[in-house]
């Protein structure tokens, strides 16, 4: 192994060069590549020198995101596929498996050797088959959805939704448990898929703006902002600096209300209602701050290609200075409370623990990732303005259960405040939007930032008129949801909603 790391010890940018790089894409370089150079990516991949950020396909083409830690480098490889066929990369490296087989779904291209051959995202119910392929094609009719098998004496199955209780998104369970321990979580997921790629297809760029921001609605902030970054990259649009400013206080807004949330509702799956329900009272006057100062709750459509499309008044400043006080009044006794409950410290240490190396290997980010010991956050490095200009910690621990889970929000909660109230101080004057460039050729471009969940991934393709040629958003559930099933192992039947709400995945965001 240390040997196949030191062959990757030039760098991604030196072996992307032996591709036809492609000038137009920014503001990382992507490359056409050949079947040896893919190869050599999928070895590096396998052996831990870079992190997988997306894989993603269009007619002919399937396209490979990479991420080199050392440098801090973002770069896309791009594999011809002729004859429809490409070498999987989850063949070796897992974290692709999911990713290859909706290609095959979305599509139609198949890779030459799959270790898991099965439909992800088509269900057998889609109107047409590999809808982004360049054929109508009739549905696929598919063989039920087979369940990998689990061997072994006493074993019995346990099939959960994908309708549950409650108003959440549907995705399927299937448990395989020996007694009360479950021994295999199995997920299906897919049900809400929406066709989001192939209706950003020729869409003028306003439009696709709202529609990428309705990805997965509680991340209309994160989405709407990798959206405008990817579209200003590809464009070479500079955007005002009190836009950045603004941007950075949406998010920080959108991070604070989720994380109040997921605190609470984690808290309530344990049996204790009382955080859920100062958590639910704490969440509620972030998300009417957000309207008072932006005009929506949700802050959707805030933020758009070019800059943002409200601006603070000298009454949404001092709306936000309440809503710190406040927060600095009535979160930390909640702190206390968690702290000091026995009974609930008792259902969240030591449950639902995901191994290191397995977040490593994913790229796992957001605050599983964090729990876990992975440093990353995508406002650090690779890094997007106003955050190189802010002093802020990403909390960091390495329990890697629940319980680290939930003090992961406890302590990002802290530092949203205190980003909140430095960004209010320092928000520079001046105007909150510039018109986005008309280049008149076909451009590219691609952003990360790092939303409530974790990094989001677009990547964007523009036609000479302006219009969406391919846009792929990616979303960090892709690289959590397959941890969840490994962090269930061992644990008890009854802690699994314990454990998905300490995830809180995006069913959305993942279906597309």
């Amino acid at each position: 192994m240390n040997n196949a790391k030191n062959q990757h010890a030039s760098g991604i940018k030196n072996i992307l060069q032996l591709g036809q790089s492609f000038p137009n894409h920014h503001p990382w370089p992507r490359a056409l590549i050949t079947s040896e150079i893919w190869h050599e990516l999928i070895q590096g991949l396998a052996n831990g020198a870079w992190t997988l950020l997306g894989l993603w396909g269009e007619p002919g083409v399937v396209h490979l995101a990479v991420y080199e830690e050392a440098s801090g480098t973002l770069s896309v490889a791009s594999l011809p596929c002729p004859d429809g066929r490409f070498p999987s990369v989850g063949r070796r490296h897992p974290p692709a498996q999911r990713l290859e087989r909706s290609i095959t779904d979305l599509v139609g291209l198949q890779t030459t050797d799959a270790s898991d051959g099965r439909p992800w995202l088509d269900h057998g119910r889609w109107p047409l088959a590999y809808p982004l392929g360049t054929a109508s094609i009739p549905p696929r009719s598919l063989a039920p959805y087979p369940f990998l098998p689990a061997e072994g004496e006493s074993l019995h199955q346990i099939p959960v939704g994908p309708v549950h209780a409650g108003i959440i998104e549907p995705g399927h369970f299937r448990f395989t448990a020996n007694g009360e321990a479950v021994v295999r979580l199995e997920e299906r997921l897919g049900y809400v898929h929406k066709g989001i790629e192939a209706l950003l297809n020729g869409m003028p760029l306003e439009r696709a703006a709202r529609l990428v921001s309705r990805v997965s609605g509680d991340s209309t902030v994160a989405y709407g902002l990798a959206f405008a970054r990817a579209a200003e990259a590809a464009t070479e649009t500079v955007i005002p600096e009190r836009a950045h400013w603004l941007r950075a206080l949406m998010a920080e807004l959108e991070r604070l209300a989720n994380h109040c949330g997921d605190i609470g509702a984690i808290c309530n799956d344990a049996a204790f209602a009382l955080m859920l329900a100062h958590c639910s009272v704490l969440r509620e006057r972030v998300l009417r701050t957000s309207a008072t100062c932006f005009g929506h709750r949700l802050l959707m459509d805030c933020i758009v290609p070019g800059g943002v499309s409200a601006d603070l008044s000298p009454d949404g400043i001092q709306a936000m200075r309440e809503l710190i006080t406040e927060f600095r009044h009535r979160f930390p006794p909640l702190i206390d409370l968690y702290d000091n409950t026995a009974s609930l410290q008792n259902r969240t240490v030591s449950t639902g623990f995901v191994r290191p190396a397995l977040i490593k290997q994913f790229g796992c980010g957001g605050v599983i990732g964090r729990a876990g010991g992975r440093a990353f956050d995508a406002r650090r490095q690779p890094g997007y303005p106003p955050y190189d200009q802010l002093d802020f910690e990403s909390p960091v621990l390495t329990d890697s259960d629940v319980n680290a889970r939930v003090w992961v929000r406890i302590r990002e909660v802290e530092q949203s405040l205190t980003l909140i109230e430095r960004i209010v101080q320092k928000l520079p004057t001046g105007p909150i939007k510039a018109e986005i460039q008309r280049p008149g050729e076909i451009r590219e471009g691609m952003a990360l930032v790092e939303g409530f969940r974790g990094d989001v991934l677009v990547w964007l393709r523009l036609n000479a008129d302006g219009t969406v040629a391919r846009c792929h958003p990616r979303d960090p559930s892709w690289f959590q949801w397959p941890l969840l099933e490994a962090a269930i192992e061992n644990n008890i039947v009854a802690d699994f909603p314990l454990c998905n709400k300490s995830f809180n995945c995006s069913y959305s965001g993942h279906d597309l």
